[in-house]
């Protein structure tokens, strides 16, 4: 059965609650991506341009410590958001995100959807709102990895 992104969009829990006229207009920014297990969806330092609803697979999103290798943040999956950077100048990605199996996914025009949110302000509230949270837990899972690598406790000085 093939699905129409606006069905798709109405489904994600990312956007729940989003009126139908919403999804509709993210809708028009959208297309499907698959990943491969080893594909990467985001590079930090890239220019941040999209954003993936996952709508299968796991991804793992992680920072690169040069000659220390790669500190994994955590690994998001269905019904989960990744790319926060393409609402938030300068619009570079702040991590790398590596599909750990095939990976289908919902892509979104960064570009496209600042439009749309500039001309539709409640769009726009609606989306920062979305984001805010996601940033949120994302710098929480960085700070937790950071105090495990660096051996120190939560709230340590």
């Amino acid at each position: 059965m093939i699905r129409r992104i606006p069905d798709l969009l109405a489904g994600h829990r990312f956007l729940a609650g989003l009126t139908r006229d919403q999804t509709d207009l993210l809708a028009g920014c959208a297309h499907l991506q698959v990943f491969e297990g080893g594909g990467h969806l985001l590079r930090e330092g890239e220019a941040a341009d999209r954003f993936y609803l996952v709508r299968s697979g796991r991804v793992l999103v992680e920072i690169d410590l040069g000659p220390r290798g790669a500190l994994p943040v955590e690994t998001v999956g269905r019904g989960d958001v990744l790319g926060w950077s393409w609402i938030v100048p300068p619009h570079r990605y702040r991590f790398d995100a590596v599909a750990v199996e095939r990976t289908r996914t919902i892509v979104f025009d960064g570009a496209c959807l600042r439009d749309r949110c500039d001309a539709d302000p409640a769009l726009g509230y609606a989306l920062l709102r979305r984001f805010a949270a996601v940033l949120a837990h994302r710098l929480a899972a960085t700070r937790l990895q950071l105090c495990d690598l660096y051996g120190h406790p939560p709230g340590a000085g």
